[in-house]
C-alpha cells in the first residue's frame, strides 16, 4: 500500500529543542549560585523529558525531597523559554516542503504535553501546516504505547500501513511498529552514548533530514 503520510516525534526528530532546555538548565543553575552544567549530558537526555533532564543537570536522585520543587521550576521556566532557541534541524524546511508539494500528510506524534508542543509549533510556524499533533493529553497511554498513533491515524482518516513514522528514540519505533506503522529511526536527534539506532528494528535509519526523500520516493512508487 502506497504512503500517504509521515508522522515525525517532535524533540530531536523535527526539532532540535536542546538548546532552550539547556538554556533553562543554566538560568536554574545560575540562580543557585551553582556553575554551568554538562551540555551534553543535558542533550543527551532530552528525549526523555523533565526528569531526565532536571536529575542530570543536578546530579540528583529523582526521588530526592528536593527533586520536585526543581522539576516544578524547570516547567515553569522552560513554558516561557520554549521557543526562543529551538528550530526545525537543517534539512526538515525544505523535507516539509517536498512532503506538502507531493499531497502527503504530515504531522506530530510527542510525548510532549500540549502546552509546550502547541506554543513551540505555532511560534515556529508549523501549526498551521501539520496535519495533526497528539501530545500526551490526548490518549490514556503515550509512546511506547501505540495509542497516540491510531488516534493520528483516525484524525487523518488513513490506515497505520499508509503511514511511515520517524523518531529518534527507541520508544518511537516500537510505538510505530506496533501501530502496524513502517518506521525510521534518526541518528541525528537525541541519542544516548552507548545507544545504536540501527538496533531497534526499524524499517530504515537515515543520518539527517533529507536522507528521508530516498526513502519517500520508494514508498510512493510502491517499492
Amino acid at each position: 500500500m502506497r504512503l500517504k503520510a509521515v508522522l515525525f516525534d517532535l524533540d530531536g526528530t523535527l526539532l532540535d529543542t536542546a538548546p532552550d532546555f539547556i538554556a533553562v538548565t543554566q538560568a536554574m543553575r545560575a540562580a543557585r549560585g551553582l556553575p554551568p552544567a554538562d551540555e551534553d549530558a543535558v542533550r543527551a537526555v532530552v528525549s526523555d523529558g523533565a526528569r531526565a533532564m532536571v536529575a542530570t543537570a543536578f546530579a540528583i536522585d529523582p526521588d530526592s525531597d528536593a527533586f520536585e520543587p526543581l522539576r516544578q521550576d524547570f516547567l515553569e521556566r522552560y513554558l516561557d523559554h520554549c521557543a526562543v532557541y529551538s528550530r526545525p534541524y537543517a534539512g526538515i524546511e525544505e523535507l516539509l516542503a517536498s512532503l506538502e508539494q507531493a499531497r502527503l500528510h504530515w504531522g506530530v506524534v510527542t510525548n510532549k504535553p500540549v502546552r509546550f508542543a502547541e506554543p513551540l509549533m505555532r511560534a515556529l510556524n508549523l501549526h498551521e501546516r501539520s496535519a495533526v499533533l497528539i501530545c500526551p493529553d490526548h490518549v490514556a497511554r503515550s509512546k511506547p504505547d501505540p495509542e497516540p498513533l491510531h488516534l493520528a491515524c483516525t484524525q487523518l482518516n488513513i490506515e497505520p500501513s499508509e503511514v511511515l513514522y520517524v523518531g529518534d528514540h527507541v520508544r518511537d519505533i516500537e510505538a510505530g511498529r506496533a501501530a502496524g506503522m513502517r518506521t525510521c529511526a534518526v541518528r541525528y536527534g537525541y541519542i544516548h552514548p552507548e545507544d545504536n539506532p540501527g538496533n531497534w528494528g526499524a524499517d530504515v535509519v537515515i543520518d539527517q533530514p533529507l536522507d528521508l526523500r530516498r526513502v519517500l520516493e520508494q514508498a510512493l512508487c510502491g517499492c
